[in-house]
């Protein structure tokens, strides 16, 4: 039996709070590697409460604000009716899963998720399809609720509205079950997933370690082979760029004065372009009375710089 935390007087320092007891349908993407804006390790310093919660973006007010125009542009499309859900839920066999739903689909067991997204994104529902994280946070929902169907309803604002119907997958729910425990148990156990190369992953760790101490060196042999594997990879990238290099130039000797080209599969444009730039230091030269510094700003940050060490002699 699904178990309800109602949401009605809740303070969103609580809702918070609650959120960081298990996953959510939003998490679930993050957790199996299909949200482009998060990493799992990311997500597990949220969960812990090592990370300041994300602040609200323009995009996920934008979201929030419209999520009831979207639900009802939904019901005039299908003819379906829809409740709030005020309420977190949670079935018991899943202790480490929670869903918070934008709506209920009246007289069925379904519910209803609300998106809104930029008219850039309009590419990936072309021929019928839409994100696959939308597709993971979905079918999580139907996990923890046990439904079998749930509605997606997407505003590409400015342009179009599109409602898709998404089916309960078995195989698919099974394993993404199983990528939440994983994750859980990191989580439970208080130990650090893996790191990995996203920038979310970067951005935290730059968060959580802002400050260096000059003085402390410490011994890294136990990262011998993962510095080694970096120098491999910068080696590899750049005999690849000095290939791609290659490629550009054997275009541009082609196309001589040409502003433009094309063959089936490829536009070139190698057009002549006008920048414009300031020079600070001859500004400073014309003008040696102004105090510069009033209009400098000074911000702080930690360069990772690593140095290839000859040992043999």
């Amino acid at each position: 039996m699904i178990e309800k935390i109602s949401t009605l007087n809740m303070s969103h320092e609580d809702w918070l709070e609650h959120r960081r007891k298990s996953i959510g349908g939003s998490d679930a993407a993050t957790i199996v590697g299909l949200n482009p804006r998060e990493s799992p390790y990311t997500l597990w310093q949220d969960k812990l409460g090592k990370i300041p919660p994300k602040e609200e973006n323009e995009a996920m007010r934008i979201g929030h604000d419209l999520e009831g125009y979207v639900a009802k542009r939904f019901c005039e499309a299908t003819g379906k009716k829809v409740r709030r859900e005020n309420s977190i839920l949670r079935d018991p066999k899943l202790p480490f899963a929670h869903a918070n739903v934008d709506r209920m689909i009246v007289g069925e067991k379904a519910g209803l998720e609300c998106k809104t997204t930029s008219v850039l994104n309009l590419k990936r529902f072309a021929g019928g399809e839409y994100p696959a994280n939308y597709y993971v946070q979905c079918q999580h929902y139907m996990m923890v609720t046990g439904y079998d169907t749930w509605y997606l309803a997407v505003l590409v604002l400015g342009r179009e509205f599109l409602h898709f119907e998404v089916k309960r997958n078995e195989e698919d729910i099974e394993a993404l079950m199983q990528a939440e425990k994983e994750f859980w148990e990191y989580v439970d156990k208080q130990e650090e997933p893996p790191v990995d190369g996203t920038s979310s992953c970067s951005d935290t760790l730059d968060k959580l370690y802002p400050d260096s101490d000059p003085d402390v060196e410490i011994d890294l042999s136990p990262l011998t082979d993962a510095l080694t594997q970096r120098s491999e990879l910068c080696r590899q990238i750049k005999a690849l760029e000095e290939q791609k290099k290659a490629c550009e130039n054997s275009v541009k000797d082609y196309m001589e004065t040409a502003g433009k080209g094309c063959c089936e599969g490829y536009k070139v444009s190698w057009k002549t372009q006008e920048r414009i730039s300031f020079d600070s230091k001859q500004l400073q030269a014309d003008h040696p009375e102004i105090d510069f510094s009033k209009y400098c700003k000074t911000t702080l940050s930690r360069i990772l710089r690593i140095t290839e060490v000859n040992t043999n002699g």
